[in-house]
């Protein structure tokens, strides 16, 4: 099971080594877009949307990994003083009643959505702009993946026995 949640893990890890790139690409393309309006005179609705792109691409594709470094949205109220066996408790009813439930529904509803987008190939959202409104739908289907497969790691290394390591960590 470890080896399970190690592969799932390198998926995200993967993910995030790749995408996290965009953030850089869209500062200079954000940067390109200012310097052309307002030196040069120069717009494109193109190199606009490609920074909304980019911004939904790696927030939706990075969601798995911030999750494996812990660094999601967390109401702390009562999880800040938990002991550790309260938190595994959270931690599992997180993933098992809220996490997992709410990525399958949001896969299942924004399907239609997605299929559709493919099928007729949606064009772009502004005049002008990038004729790919069905890759940007994709990310939808796709985040649900990662975060999904990321929720089943997690769960996995809560259920694995607490090691004498962790216990003393702690």
């Amino acid at each position: 099971m470890q080896r399970l949640a190690d592969f799932l893990d390198g998926i995200a890890r993967v993910t995030a080594s790749i995408v996290r790139w965009l953030a850089l690409v869209m500062v200079l393309v954000q940067f390109a877009i200012v310097v052309g309006r307002y030196v040069f005179g120069v717009n494109s609705i193109a190199a606009q949307e490609s920074v909304l792109y980019m911004h939904a691409a790696l927030f939706m594709l990075g969601a798995g990994y911030t999750l494996l470094v812990d660094k999601h949205v967390r109401v702390d109220v009562f999880y800040a003083k938990a002991s550790d066996a309260t938190r595994r408790r959270i931690d599992v009813f997180g993933h098992l009643i809220l996490l997992i439930p709410s990525m399958l529904a949001l896969a299942y509803w924004s399907w239609p959505s997605v299929r559709n987008s493919w099928k007729i190939l949606e064009g772009p959202i502004s005049v002008g702009g990038i004729e790919a409104v069905f890759l940007m739908k994709s990310l939808i289907p796709a985040f649900c993946v990662l975060v999904l497969l990321q929720s089943l790691s997690l769960l996995i290394r809560l259920m694995l026995p607490v090691t004498s390591s962790e216990k003393a960590a702690a």
